[in-house]
């Protein structure tokens, strides 16, 4: 049974039907608040962000930096004053985002379009005629004139649409607390927590051309929704990601590849450690969740440990996780693609360890249960107790079936300790859909 996504998660009707079911009751996902959402702390033993010294935001804040915010200018003089060096900014600050808040926008809240990020003569139409594969070949990245020009525009951009956030910082969304056209980069900081915000469109307006990318090139764009760069202590919760109406999907062919604007929606990369995301939907999406950014990356050994439980893949094609490195808990998520651009769930890289358990995968007649898993280099995974369509299935079975020359083992060698709450696969969908997002809080 499939719950409307109308119920609220305190209804008594909400209740009363998890009782009929048999069910586990859910009163309230995530830790509680002490004096209001924005007090609230990661609770004990919920996931990977809750070990060692814990993960408790700006809970310590003092009324002076207790604060609600309506506009871009409004959201970086709480997180510190300036964009550039907000990232040092450690005061413990507890940030409301109420409404929308348009990123791509100036200090008086005008909107800026990508032609006023342009700078040094960089036009599409330029740029499209200096790399052209025909001109240009596909053996080198590009450079020159036009290349330097839209890496510089989308620095630019950036200093606008990429928000820095300091240690001991919450930010929590209220009023349909929205962050469009951009997103917030966690970077060289420890203890954040990231709730109720729907963050929509971080679209980048300079992708880059790499004809060295696969076999026939490749779009590349900058920015995430959400950016974990050397970040610990992080609780991502109840948020909705999702390109909304610039999907994707719907962009361009130029040189015969989609001019991709969208990058990560949540990207966990660079030694970034002790992340818990939970209740979070991820929709209408390629490239979702990445977990680690490089084969040969040093600092990441021993880290990248990330719990993502409850959380909804809703279309999206492909990273849900992908992850290199890291000890990775995916438990109790609800998967649901659509036919059409999907390309797999999970993605087992290099020197990862995923426990993969309780999920639930909701698939159409085209996707067969082998395509969930793709091996980017990986040897091993954890499968235990997930349904497909509510049947009970091997997933690593079902990939090595299909894929017999890379085949994965079973076991990624760790067992998870730090689950506050499992719920029983065949109630997956049910909560997540009922539960999971920004406005559920």
């Amino acid at each position: 049974m499939r719950v409307s996504r109308s119920i609220r998660p305190a209804g008594t009707l909400l209740t009363a039907t998890a009782l009929c079911l048999g069910l586990a009751v859910v009163s309230a996902p995530g830790a509680a608040a002490t004096t209001g959402t924005g007090h609230a702390v990661l609770g004990a033993k919920d996931g990977w962000g809750s070990a060692t010294t814990g993960t408790t935001g700006g809970s310590r804040a003092d009324a002076a930096h207790t604060v609600t915010v309506r506009t871009r200018a409004q959201l970086v003089a709480a997180l510190g004053g300036t964009n550039s060096t907000n990232g040092s900014n450690a005061t413990p600050k507890i940030i409301y985002v109420a409404g929308t808040i348009d990123l791509n926008s100036d200090d008086s809240a005008r909107h800026l379009s990508c032609e006023d990020y342009s700078t040094d003569g960089y036009t599409l139409a330029a740029y499209l005629a200096a790399y052209d594969p025909a001109v240009w070949g596909t053996a080198a990245v590009p450079s020159g004139a036009q290349e330097d020009a839209r890496d510089a525009s989308q620095k630019i951009q950036a200093d606008k649409v990429q928000i820095n956030v300091g240690s001991n910082t919450t930010i929590v969304g209220v009023h349909g607390g929205r962050l469009l056209g951009g997103g917030l980069m966690v970077k060289n900081v420890d203890n954040v927590i990231i709730r109720n915000l729907t963050v929509e469109d971080a679209a980048d307006c300079f992708p880059q051309w790499d004809p060295t990318d696969g076999a026939t090139g490749n779009w590349n764009s900058e920015y995430d929704a959400v950016a974990l760069y050397n970040a610990t202590h992080v609780w991502v919760d109840h948020n909705t990601f999702t390109d909304g109406a610039n999907q994707d999907s719907a962009q361009p062919l130029y040189y015969d590849r989609p001019y991709q604007v969208h990058d990560g929606q949540l990207d966990i990369t660079k030694g970034a450690d002790l992340v818990t995301a939970s209740w979070n939907v991820f929709k209408d999406h390629d490239k979702t969740n990445l977990v680690g950014s490089s084969n040969n990356s040093p600092v990441d050994s021993g880290h990248l440990r990330v719990t993502f439980h409850h959380n909804f893949w809703q279309n999206t094609v492909q990273r849900s996780p992908r992850v290199r490195y890291g000890q990775v808990d995916v438990y109790n998520n609800y998967y649901a693609p659509e036919s059409g651009d999907f390309e797999y769930a999970l993605g087992v890289g290099k020197f990862s360890q995923i426990v993969a358990e309780a999920n639930y995968f909701r698939l159409p007649s085209d996707i067969a249960a082998a395509k969930l898993i793709y091996n980017w280099g990986g040897t091993a995974l954890t499968d235990s107790g997930n349904l497909v369509n509510g049947r009970a299935t091997d997933l690593i079975g079902a990939f090595n079936a299909a894929n017999p020359t890379t085949p994965l083992a079973a076991g990624a060698g760790w067992t998870p300790t730090l689950r506050a709450q499992v719920s029983p696969a065949r109630a997956v969908p049910w909560l997540v859909s009922a539960l999971a997002g920004a406005g559920r809080l």
